[in-house]
């Protein structure tokens, strides 16, 4: 019978997956619940061991050693404990073996049931500490379920579940099919550990790659950057950490070997690999293979790239519904603009037409000296400057002289300046009298019609004269005066009475 339990021990051991230990730990506390609701009273202390050679049980009743016991369940006397053991002593814990005939089938009933949900709780505390030290892993499993949240996969030792989430949306699930899986995340539940997994997840595809390129594996090529569309197209920065190693051939190896495993393995999805560089024109540039690149403008302060490319390369580089642009934004970490080259030229052609218009309408910029300076300087304007009016004068006077020229006086100066003014209101004649004169000669009676026109000048008085007639003195002091002048032409006054025929 020992036997017999022994190697149902060992089996049962073998199935759950668990060492020997935990599955007798397990049976041992079933015991101790079968026996406690059997045999002894519920407040007893009870202990139950299992020798793993022979499988014998023996139970156990655990009291302390006190001189005069109050609790005889918990508590036995100095007196009695000698008689068990000679060197028990005060205050210590006796173990006293209190094993039963046989259980009673209620007893049976409940530590089956103990076992079992202590071996539930064992097996789901190793799977929890087993896989959690696998998260970040691609691991393979076996679709079991398909409903319409969620896949269920078997991975062994436990059941996986495929969110909808995580799922590549052009990719067709079938029971039965084996995939290989990145395991996303462990989470203790109340039903047991629950693991994630996924398709989609962007490191699915670098550790594939460390599963397939050796170089990778060891260290000698590392992967810099990955960028992922899950089932469509997906692009991998590489770099040497070792000179004379080529990053890009070692991923893709010998007629495209390793690179086709991956693709197969993803279901045809397209995979872009490009050597990494340090520097970001050259990055961004390899980034949007397979399109030519012109030219790439960085701005560093707001992360932008400006790309141009030809005007056939366009919808290349832009790709389909602009995932290769986005691609090598992921990748390469900069917002990318494109743009043709014709519509870059264009931009420029306007921008320095703009700017040339804008030289040109703006005021000339004059250049101000720092305060200092301008203090000295106008410090010296004010005390090269002529303080009065008649030193300005003398020093026009002598740049007159110096040049050959007639000198002149302050009075004669401005004599001259008031006889000019007087002479062009002389020969001004208002708009308002012209009409008027006009007007008056048009709507002459029949009896007058044959009479001689006389112009403006004979009918109204000019300005500066006030509305005075003229007098002969007047006439000849302006003629004389006129005379005077230096290159004018000699003026003529008339009279009153005068007249001209039109």
């Amino acid at each position: 019978m020992k036997t017999e339990f022994m190697v149902a021990i060992t089996q049962l051991s073998a199935e759950k997956n668990l060492s020997k230990e935990v599955v007798l730990s397990a049976v041992e506390s079933a015991l101790v619940s079968a026996y406690k609701k059997d045999t002894f009273s519920a407040g007893q202390d009870v202990a139950v061991k299992i020798d793993p050679n022979t499988g014998g049980v023996k139970v156990f009743v655990r009291k302390t050693v006190v001189e005069t016991p109050a609790d005889p369940l918990h508590e036995i006397s100095l007196a009695d404990a000698h008689k068990i053991d000679r060197a028990a002593r005060l205050d210590e814990i006796l173990n006293i073996e209190a094993t039963p005939p046989n259980a009673g089938r209620i007893a049976a009933q409940t530590a089956r049931q103990v076992i079992l949900q202590r071996l539930h709780e064992a097996e789901h505390h190793a799977i929890f500490e087993e896989f959690t030290c696998r998260e970040g892993d691609v691991i393979t499993g076996m679709i079991q379920r398909i409903t319409p949240d969620q896949i269920y996969v078997d991975i062994g030792k436990a059941e996986a579940i495929l969110p909808y989430s995580e799922q590549i949306h052009n990719e067709r699930y079938r029971t039965g099919q084996r995939l290989k899986f990145y395991l996303l995340e462990v989470t203790k539940t109340a039903r047991g550990p629950q693991i994630v997994v996924s398709r989609s997840h962007r490191n699915l595809l670098r550790r594939m790659f460390e599963l397939e390129v050796p170089e990778i594996f060891s260290g000698a090529v590392e992967i810099r950057s990955v960028a992922r569309e899950a089932g469509h197209r997906s692009k991998v920065a590489v770099a040497a950490r070792q000179e004379g190693i080529d990053p890009v051939g070692c991923c893709v190896g010998l007629r495209g070997i390793r690179i086709q495993n991956i693709v197969n393995e993803l279901n045809d999805e397209k995979i872009d690999v490009i050597e990494w560089i340090d520097d970001p024109k050259i990055m961004i540039a390899n980034a949007l293979s397979p399109a030519q690149v012109s030219s790439v403008e960085l701005n560093a302060e707001e992360n932008t790239a400006l790309v141009s490319v030809p005007d056939k390369q366009l919808s290349l580089a832009i790709g389909k519904e602009g995932q290769n642009a986005r691609l090598a934004a992921k990748l390469t970490g900069w917002r990318i603009d494109i743009k043709s080259l014709s519509v870059v030229e264009a931009e420029r052609a306007s921008m320095a037409k703009a700017a040339a218009e804008k030289e040109e309408t703006a005021e000339p910029h004059v250049a101000v000296a720092p305060s200092e300076e301008r203090g000295e300087a106008a410090a010296e304007v004010v005390e090269e400057a002529p303080t009065t009016i008649e030193e300005f004068v003398a020093e026009v006077t002598e740049e007159v002289t110096d040049i050959g020229l007639e000198e002149f006086t302050l009075d004669e100066i401005e004599e001259e300046e008031e006889e000019e003014q007087e002479e062009e209101e002389q020969e001004q004649v208002s708009v308002s009298d012209l009409e008027f004169v006009l007007s008056s000669s048009l709507h002459l009676p029949e009896q007058n019609a044959a009479n001689k026109i006389r112009f403006a000048e004979d009918i109204l008085p000019s300005k500066g004269s006030s509305g005075r007639k003229k007098s002969k003195k007047d006439i000849d002091l302006k003629d004389s005066k006129s005379k005077s002048k230096k290159g004018r032409g000699k003026k003529v006054a008339y009279s009153k009475d005068d007249e001209y025929e039109g």
